[in-house]
């Protein structure tokens, strides 16, 4: 019965996170321009994620030579990285919109298909982090385990390719 209510919870917090990114992203009113200067966010929001990257392998590599306490150290330090992320990302969102893609010619078809299955995943990661973390968290190792071998690699192309669609973004396509 608890399990039933965490994973409720954890649908919940889901759905709400992803109601935030759908609204700063399409129900947001254009005209909406915060007085912050988030210029900065983008870059920082790359950093985030590249943090994440390397907590989340840093922490496989320790569950793998049995240093559990390292490995839960990096793994929640991962979260929490997400997590500010997630913060910075709905605040840039909110305050300055979106960047459209500038890259011509055949950079597009890299693009927006890293775009798109980053974006997807990043939807199905915040249950998967979330289930995963929770069942580890009740000593359910069982279940974490089975769990996490689909959060890790999943959770770790969503913080490269965030990384990647930055650097396409922001770098790659500003005017030379």
């Amino acid at each position: 019965m608890r399990e039933r209510w965490a994973l409720s919870g954890i649908g919940v917090v889901s759905l709400l996170a992803l109601a935030g990114i759908g609204f700063v992203l399409l129900g947001r009113p254009a005209e909406v321009r915060g007085d912050w200067d988030v210029s900065a966010l983008p870059g920082i929001n790359a950093l985030l994620n590249a943090t994440s990257a390397v907590l989340l392998a840093a922490g496989y590599l320790c569950i793998r030579r049995r240093r559990v306490t390292a490995h839960k150290t990096c793994m929640l330090t991962a979260f929490g990285t997400s997590c500010l992320f997630l913060v910075s990302y709905l605040v840039y969102h909110y305050q300055a919109g979106s960047t459209p893609f500038a890259g011509t010619g055949w950079i597009r078809a890299v693009y927006f298909p890293l775009l798109i299955s980053h974006i997807g995943l990043a939807a199905v990661i915040v249950p998967l982090a979330l289930a995963t973390i929770y069942r580890a968290w009740t000593g359910r190792f069982d279940r974490h385990v089975r769990i996490a071998r689909w959060t890790l690699p999943l959770w770790l192309y969503v913080s490269i390719s965030g990384v990647v669609v930055y650097w396409m973004l922001y770098q790659l396509s500003l005017p030379r």
